[in-house]
């Protein structure tokens, strides 16, 4: 029985089959980091591919070697280059879980398991298993090229990324239709009663919903959009899992990162009301300038002019200012021109103070909100409430009892005792300026910041980096930066105000920048965490 056992094991046609799926079993591991960045590429392929780049470079010489050295072993294709293979691939493998595992644990954002994920995780599985099968009985240990089909994909799991992405296409098209379909029909249940708000702009769209959702509940059944679900399958999600029978009201954040995508958004769900934040230098490396930022944006605009409704935009915006000309459009900001505007503004470290005008009344209002630019966000969601009915005391208990979103400027008691401003949420180049003039506030404490900087700004990146480092050198007593070659830009900037280097530190990670600065912290220290970087724009 022994001795069958071995004839079968070291038979030619079953080994060919055997090691087609331990490469098998290993690519499934190899492919975990390659999905991941895709995820947190949004399934953009162009920027995945931008992303593997810069990330291959170092490894894609170490690969083809291997491969040519598995292509020499089967050339010679005597018994012990097969025992080699075996053990090469065994390794391989265990060297593919350990890397995975270790990667996941590292991540700042690790692989969310979708349903889209798993179902390409599916088809890779059913695709490795029917090579092992193919490997085995159609070939029988005469050629090797299931194996070799396997290996390729271990050695350079890329390749496995575009391939299930190409054959997976068609069945997230007919998904995507289908759930946008059942949107749709909710939304037409409503017959015509749903009011829906669109809330656009390359910064400070997410805050200025929050605060306008908390103002219109003062008198409405108001559902927004949750979290950063601000894609069309992200608005379809909270349609088809949030809304009620009873909503009155739909406050509809709306992203972009491309021309047509709020379009997209509107024809979903047709929008009466638009609220555009502001415009500026956002995922400049996908819509190529601040014109095309500028007409996206505006496709809010044109969607709400189709229903004769308002649009309410921030003229504290100069690309919004200089490029409005005669559209329809109600501005906002801190011009007393404006029919809805701030004055007597006070930022502190415990919140803002200022006089809120609202076409003709006037309500003081304070807030533990912090930095200025949450004035304007205050402002643009009053305007908006404020001409659907609610009244001028009511928006006024509504702005007293905001609290920052989630990792917005959010005060948080942090190691050692010490105060942590989180602000680490997509920043931008508005954003950390402000977040660095809150960090100011705070004198005559130990001010810390940690940055990794500005990204999707295209050419821009540069100059906006710099100009965040010279102002976080104003502003902060000791400077961590996250990512060598990442803040290099910020670094420049920092130096150029004659800050003391030895006050400034370059981390690999986040990691290592919490370990420098639990040698910094104690019960008077506060410490600003500007912007946390998905991990695939850490290098």
């Amino acid at each position: 029985m022994l001795g069958k056992i071995l004839v079968f094991v070291l038979d030619r046609q079953f080994l060919y089959a055997f090691l087609a799926l331990i490469a098998g079993i290993s690519a499934m591991f190899s492919l975990t980091r390659q999905m991941q960045m895709f995820q947190q590429n949004s399934y953009f392929v162009k920027r995945y591919l931008s992303w593997l780049k810069e990330d291959e470079k170092s490894k894609i010489v170490f690969r083809i070697l291997l491969f040519v050295l598995y292509a020499l072993l089967n050339l010679k294709g005597s018994g012990y280059a097969v025992l080699i293979l075996l053990a090469a691939l065994i390794i391989g493998l265990i060297s593919s879980v350990l890397s995975s595992i270790k990667t996941q644990k590292k991540s700042i954002i690790p692989i969310k398991f979708t349903q889209r994920v798993k179902r390409t995780y599916f088809v890779f599985g059913a695709l490795l298993f029917a090579s092992c099968i193919l490997q085995y009985f159609v070939f029988r240990g005469t050629s090797y090229w299931f194996l070799s089909f396997n290996i390729v994909l271990t050695l350079f799991p890329y390749i496995s990324v575009i391939l299930l992405w190409v054959l997976l296409l068609p069945v997230e098209k007919a998904i995507t239709n289908h759930y946008v379909k059942d949107a749709k029909k909710i939304l037409a249940s409503y017959n015509g009663r749903l009011k829906v708000i669109g809330v656009t702009g390359s910064f400070g769209k997410t805050g200025t919903k929050m605060i306008l959702t908390a103002m219109l509940k003062e008198k409405y059944n108001v559902l927004t959009t949750p979290k950063n679900f601000n894609t069309t399958m992200g608005v379809v999600r909270t349609i088809r899992e949030y809304f009620k029978p009873h909503t009155d009201i739909f406050v509809c954040e709306m992203g972009a990162k491309k021309t047509g995508d709020i379009k997209e958004i509107c024809d979903l769900v047709s929008p009466e009301c638009a609220l555009i934040t502001t415009v500026g230098p956002q995922h400049l490396d996908t819509f190529g300038n601040i014109e095309n930022i500028f007409n996206t944006k505006f496709e809010l605009y044109d969607s709400v002019q189709t229903k004769n409704g308002f649009t309410f935009a921030c003229g504290d915006s100069a690309e919004i200012k200089n490029r409005a000309g005669d559209r329809n459009v109600i501005l906002y900001g801190t011009e007393k021109s404006y029919d809805y505007y701030a004055d007597n503004i006070v930022c502190s470290a415990k919140g803002l103070t200022f006089d809120l005008h609202l076409k003709g009344e006037t309500v003081s209002v304070n807030t533990k909100l912090l930095g200025n630019h949450n004035v304007l966000n205050i402002v643009g969601a009053a305007a908006v409430a404020h001409t659907y009915g609610v009244s001028a005391n009511s928006i006024k208990f509504a702005v007293s009892r905001l609290t920052p979103p989630s990792h917005r400027l959010e005060i948080k008691r942090y190691a050692k005792g010490s105060t942590l401003i989180d602000d680490a949420y997509n920043s931008n180049p508005v954003g950390c300026l402000e977040a660095c003039k809150v960090l100011s506030s705070f004198k005559p404490m130990k001010r810390v910041l940690i940055t990794p900087g500005l990204v999707e700004l295209g050419e821009e990146e540069y100059k906006h980096n710099f100009k965040l480092g010279e102002m976080a050198a104003e502003c902060a007593d000791y400077i961590i930066l996250v990512g060598e070659k990442r803040s290099l830009p910020i670094k420049d900037g920092i130096m150029s105000k004659g800050f003391n280097d030895k006050n400034l530190f370059v981390a690999e990670s986040f990691g290592n920048a919490y370990d420098i600065y639990l040698n910094l912290a104690d019960e008077n220290t506060v410490v600003l965490i500007e912007n946390d970087l998905p991990d695939n724009y850490l290098k």
